[in-house]
Order: structure tokens, then C-alpha cells, then sequence
């Protein structure tokens, strides 16, 4: 599948190149990016590889490809998917896929009207810490779960001058909706779509404009509930995860380590891509349990074989629960969702 790459900040240099250009079937045929220095690396990492200006260009050009991937701010998300669908091609969103979920209702529809793929980008889903969660579920070995505890918090006290903490809220640039959407996103994949939502936005730091602390509590049927914690001015970083049973308790500190050897240019793949740590591993009552290994690979592996690796509609249900935790922030009230 050739596929034009929209953009080239992190996102794009890190966890998504690197993925197109070794998947096999797949074919990094174009970057987008207007910026000369990350031109000269997208020259310098895939020489065989085009680039373009501006996503204009991707649209003129539209029957040189079979896939675009978008990867620009949060606020171009939903318009640049919508382009591709109408354009013909297959897309891959960024999260959020959209500042909605009416928006991302409609970007669904469109795909489904033309017959082309709509492909949420929730990697997260592939963490190692994650994937070892969803095992021990299946093994029942923590018996009936009642409280999922998960936490993103970083300790960065000074905020950036970046979209992403832009107290615009055009530019979603909320840490309810960086972090967050990862949280909710995996509490909905384990336990289902919940019934309430009572949520804590707060804007902590000095001169930030952005939402950077935030707390979601969901309650989900049969009695599970989520606690989500996302931070940038957490100095002491909890369990990443604390899944409570009846009959025992996993407990994870620390983060996967794919982004970390993304950041750092390691090529996906090979016998120890994904792997962590036996130190950093979690622990069931406290005796260590091996980290699944991460396998972010598996998002584009998945299209290569014509597949969606993320529904879409499941997206919907989170961005559902990312707007009402907003309003629930907002009222100081628990907020129901309907059916």
C-alpha cells in the first residue's frame, strides 16, 4: 500500500514512519512536512521516499496512493481524514480521531458511504503492561476484577509553548485528550463501555493554558470500576497499573519501553523489540510476572493484511466518555451515559 505520511513531529518521525517503512506490504511513499530540518531526516532515514509540502498536495496527487496517515495537530485530525475518505483513499487518524463524537460519527459514515477504511490510531492498545493485563484477565489468575487503576503522569512543571498546551479549544489540547484518550480508550477495551462518568480537569501549573491534571472515574457493569489519573506535575508517579480481584492484585510500575527505543531510533522488530526489563516487571500478590512483550507493529501489520486493527465505533464510545467527563468537570455532577 503506498502510503503519504501528514506530518513529521514526533508522532510521525517516532511511532509511525519507522512502522510504514518495514511493514511489509506497506510503502512509505511520501512525508508531508514544510519543515527544512525534518525534511533533511526524512532524506537522511528513507532516501527513497517523497516529499511534499503541504497535505494539498496529497490530494492532488491522490491516485499515487492507497493509504494517508494523519499525524498533524489535534485540530486538523477530523478535516485531513475527511479529505482523505472523500479523495478515495484509506486513512489512519492519530488520536483523538476527532474533538467529538458526533465528528467521528460522521467521519465512520463517510468511510463506510465511499468504501474506504477508517483506521483509529490507538497503539497504547499494544503496550507490553497492557497486553500482560488482558492476559491475566483471561486467566482469570486475579479472579473477579472490582477496581482498574491507571495512570500517564509526568513530572513537567514548566509548560511548553506548543499546540498541545494551547488553552484553545479548538486545538484539543488538553491532557484529557494526549493522555487521556489512551486511558479510557484501554479501560473500554477490558471491562465495556461504562454507565457513569465523574471527572477532575485542572489547569495546576504557572502559566499553563492547557488542562494538565485530571482524574475519570467510570463504573462499568457488573460492578468494575476505573480510576484514571493523567498528570503533568506529578513529581511521584504512581502504579502505572492496579488491577484489584477477589482473589489477588497485579501491581506495574513504569512505562513500555517501545517509545523510549522509538525516540532513540531502534528499528522495529528483531527478538528484543518490546521487551522490558525483569526489574521493571509487574507482580501478582508479589511475586514477578514476565511483561508481555509491546508490539506496536501489530496496528500496521494488521492493514498490510487488509484488516482494522481499531474499530472505529469504539473510538465513539470513548470520545463519548472523554465529553462527558468535560461536563462533568464542568457541573461537578456524575454523568450517566445512555445506551
Amino acid at each position: 500500500m503506498r502510503t503519504a505520511l501528514i506530518g513529521y513531529g514526533l508522532g510521525g518521525a517516532a511511532f509511525h514512519a519507522p512502522f510504514i517503512a518495514t511493514t511489509p506490504g506497506l510503502t512509505l511513499s511520501a512525508v508531508v512536512t514544510g519543515n527544512a530540518d525534518r525534511q533533511a531526516e526524512v532524506r537522511r532515514r528513507y532516501p527513497g521516499t517523497s516529499l511534499l509540502d503541504n497535505p494539498e498536495d496529497v490530494w492532488r496527487q491522490a491516485g499515487d496512493f492507497d493509504l494517508v496517515v494523519v499525524t498533524t495537530p489535534n485540530r486538523y485530525h477530523a478535516s485531513h481524514a475527511r479529505s482523505a475518505l472523500v479523495h478515495g483513499l484509506d486513512v489512519v487518524v492519530d488520536k483523538p480521531l476527532a474533538g467529538s463524537p458526533a465528528e467521528a460519527l460522521e467521519l465512520a459514515a463517510l468511510a463506510e458511504a465511499r468504501g474506504r477504511r477508517l483506521h483509529p490510531f490507538q497503539n497504547r492498545r499494544w503496550d507490553g503492561d497492557f497486553r500482560t493485563v488482558g492476559a491475566l484477565l483471561a486467566g482469570g489468575s486475579l479472579g473477579a476484577v472490582h477496581r482498574f487503576e491507571s495512570r500517564f503522569e509526568r513530572w513537567r512543571p514548566r509548560p511548553k509553548d506548543s499546540w498541545k498546551e494551547s488553552g484553545d479549544p479548538a486545538d484539543l489540547g488538553s491532557i484529557v485528550h494526549d493522555l487521556g484518550t489512551h486511558l479510557v480508550d484501554q479501560a473500554l477495551v477490558l471491562f465495556g463501555r461504562p454507565r457513569t462518568v465523574y471527572a477532575e480537569v485542572r489547569t495546576l501549573r504557572e502559566r499553563a493554558r492547557a488542562h494538565d491534571d485530571a482524574f475519570i472515574a467510570l463504573t462499568h457493569d457488573g460492578g468494575v470500576v476505573s480510576h484514571l489519573w493523567m498528570s503533568a506535575l506529578a513529581e511521584d508517579q504512581g502504579p502505572r497499573f492496579r488491577v484489584l480481584g477477589d482473589r489477588a492484585a497485579y501491581v506495574k510500575h513504569g512505562m513500555d519501553p517501545q517509545e523510549d527505543q522509538l525516540k532513540a531510533g531502534t528499528t522495529p522488530g528483531g527478538p528484543i523489540w518490546g521487551t522490558e526489563d525483569p526489574a521493571a516487571w509487574g507482580t501478582v500478590s508479589g511475586t514477578p510476572v514476565p511483561t508481555e512483550p509491546g508490539a506496536y507493529q501489530s496496528f500496521y501489520q494488521a492493514i498490510a493484511a487488509g484488516r482494522t486493527p481499531v474499530d472505529p465505533q469504539g473510538v465513539v464510545a470513548a470520545l463519548a466518555v472523554v465529553e462527558a467527563a468535560f461536563t462533568s468537570a464542568a457541573t461537578r455532577t456524575t454523568v450517566p451515559l445512555g445506551d
